[in-house]
């Protein structure tokens, strides 16, 4: 990366404009160096999961002396998990709902929208998990990208293709795809931030759930989703009436948004008014609702990995196309796939089960480590495709 521009005599050496300049600005010469040198990584949170997944990316990215640019879109629940976690990003666009045409024009003037915003950042490489408008921006303006997935049937932009993908090994092949190159990485996206996990066993305490009650945690299918079918819907007014009529049960409901949790609210007024079912009213960290649950009912990939992950018992009633990824965890048998009503009365086991103690290792996932090496390698130009 190109350092400040400088007016001096043609003959000037480098090393006499680079110190010029450092007197000019009060920084020593060496500081003024590594700014010069350091390259820029930019990075684009499209989705509540892509927040927790990018915080040690990132960590580790700016330990390893790269400058990170933190971009977010402002839907579903990055702002508040943005604050949550301590992560600071620049927000730009919102969601434009579950149509068509809304959706596409909403993508189009995000693209256009963080274009303006990065365009005089001098970015080396930016990295993302399924952000089109951070495709769309880096074709705009001819930046290097790196797009992460771990569902092969997300949407795809017509005519749009990053420079690299990135998959877990059981997705990634040896081989280019519509002329992008693949990299894969061990296990699934899930492990990235896994060995981080704080425990919280006075969770449900806090909540107000007594210690001996079975807490079953559901989550909504995401319905604004390209993907969405609303066979998930059924399922899940299934999942949550299976557990109504036990006394000793309590039902924590996870909306995906402000306009999911006022439908369901609705929906189940009743229930929640007797307290059968809670939601909770400020942004808890996930993955220690997942492990004080019993069991986990979920219509989204993430939080059914997350689960799994964890060694929670977990259901999903998602009714997409399914992935690789999930039916890699369902033939180990770490999730169960219901698809019918009948399913939902018959698979789920409704069993109390005792979190074990947490020992943290504090040492980076194998999965971790192979995706910031992997990012690395690329923005230093180091690598061809590989799989791991």
């Amino acid at each position: 990366m190109s350092g400040p521009s400088l007016t001096a005599p043609a003959n000037t050496s480098k090393a006499e404009k680079m110190a010029s300049t450092a007197r000019s600005v009060n920084l020593p010469v060496a500081q003024q160096q590594i700014r010069s040198t350091r390259k820029k990584i930019w990075v684009d949170l499209d989705n509540s999961p892509h927040v927790l997944f990018f915080r040690p990316i990132i960590e580790e990215l700016r330990k390893r002396n790269y400058d990170v640019l933190v971009t977010a879109r402002d839907a579903y629940q990055v702002r508040e998990l943005l604050e949550f976690y301590g992560v600071s990003a620049k927000l730009i666009g919102r969601h434009y709902g579950k149509h068509k045409v809304w959706k596409a024009m909403g993508t189009c003037w995000r693209a256009l929208a963080v274009t303006a915003s990065v365009r005089k950042e001098k970015i080396d490489l930016a990295v993302t998990h399924g952000s089109r408008g951070c495709l769309l921006a880096c074709a705009l303006l001819g930046i290097p990208d790196i797009l992460l997935f771990d569902y092969e049937f997300a949407a795809k932009i017509p005519a749009v293709k990053p420079t690299w993908l990135m998959a877990p090994g059981v997705i990634a092949d040896c081989h280019t795809r519509n002329g992008a190159k693949i990299v894969g990485y061990p296990g699934i996206k899930e492990d990235v931030y896994l060995s981080r996990f704080q425990p919280d066993y006075r969770l449900k305490q806090r909540l107000g759930i007594p210690a001996d009650d079975l807490l079953v945690m559901v989550r909504p299918p995401a319905i604004e989703a390209h993907y969405h079918n609303p066979e998930s819907e059924k399922l899940l007014e299934e999942s949550i009436k299976r557990f109504l009529n036990d006394p000793n049960t309590k039902i924590l409901l996870l909306p995906r948004n402000k306009r999911q949790e006022a439908e369901l609210r609705t929906a189940w007024a009743g229930a929640i008014g007797l307290g059968q079912i809670l939601i909770p009213d400020h942004v808890e960290d996930g993955l220690n609702l997942i492990w004080n649950s019993d069991l986990v009912i979920s219509g989204g990939g993430t939080m059914n990995r997350e689960a799994a992950a964890l060694g929670v018992p977990v259901y999903s009633i998602f009714r997409g196309k399914i992935g690789a990824v999930d039916r890699y965890l369902a033939d180990q048998g770490r999730l169960v796939l219901l698809e019918t009503v009948e399913d939902v009365r018959t698979k789920i086991r409704a069993v109390r089960r005792e979190p074990h103690k947490q020992r943290l290792s504090g040492e980076n996932s194998p999965a971790l480590e192979a995706i910031v090496q992997n990012i690395i390698s690329i923005v230093e130009g180091k690598t061809q495709a590989v799989c791991n």
